[in-house]
């Protein structure tokens, strides 16, 4: 037997705090599908740099191109104001060991804050375009923006898809798999699944990757 869930509100779902089917679908929560997180980096119209702890992406191209898609970016934010301007930004990649770093950036995130010194990173300038880049990182991508668009048409999210320029790989990663795929490498955000039965918050987790088999 399966559970069927609509499109409108199941009104047995709980949330785990006040504001969260405010901010997220109940969708979210019903599939609970993990996606890897990373810091996105833009600099502020100040000129503070600014680190945006983000999920729900992925990254897929051809052979003319790689591109950085990044749903769910919310356009009340510095970052999506700061992309719309620069028309760029940077992708880094950081191991669950800076998860409560990236965490400090989010209280942190007032317009004259330096989000790098909140963090505790190291700066650096990207190679291609005009952003910051977290030294601390084992992956920085540098992206030029592609496109911008309101899915929902609401005015509340953005899916910002940004075309890769370059590519930095910290050398103890850039040699097979032990490294990016372990506790070392790539964290992932696991959306709190709900009880679908209940309809009890879950919690949400924080999961580093293991690999089960090669192909």
């Amino acid at each position: 037997m399966k559970i069927e869930i609509d499109k409108d509100f199941p009104i047995h779902f709980k949330s785990s705090y006040p504001e969260e089917f405010e901010l997220f679908s109940h969708f979210e929560v019903t599939a609970g599908i993990p996606s890897v997180l990373f810091a996105i980096t833009t600099w502020k119209e100040n000129g503070k740099p600014n680190v945006c702890f983000h999920s729900w992406s992925c990254f897929h191209g051809d052979k003319t191109a790689f591109f950085a898609v990044m749903g769910n970016l919310y356009q009340h934010t510095h970052t999506y104001a700061n992309i719309m301007r620069e028309k760029c930004f940077c992708i880094n990649f950081l191991p669950i060991d800076y998860y409560d770093n990236l965490v400090d950036t989010i209280h942190h995130n007032k317009t004259d804050d330096d989000e790098f010194e909140a963090g505790g990173f190291t700066q650096s300038d990207a190679r291609t375009i005009h952003a910051p880049v977290i030294d601390e990182a084992f992956i920085n991508i540098e992206c030029t923006l592609k496109q911008i668009q309101d899915l929902s048409g609401a005015g509340i999210t953005a899916m910002v898809t940004g075309q890769v320029q370059h590519i930095s790989v910290d050398e103890a990663y850039a040699q097979g798999y032990e490294k990016r795929y372990g506790k070392k490498g790539f964290m992932l955000l696991i959306p709190a699944p709900q009880n679908l039965v209940t309809g009890e918050p879950g919690s949400s987790a924080i999961a580093t990757s293991h690999i089960e088999k090669y192909d």
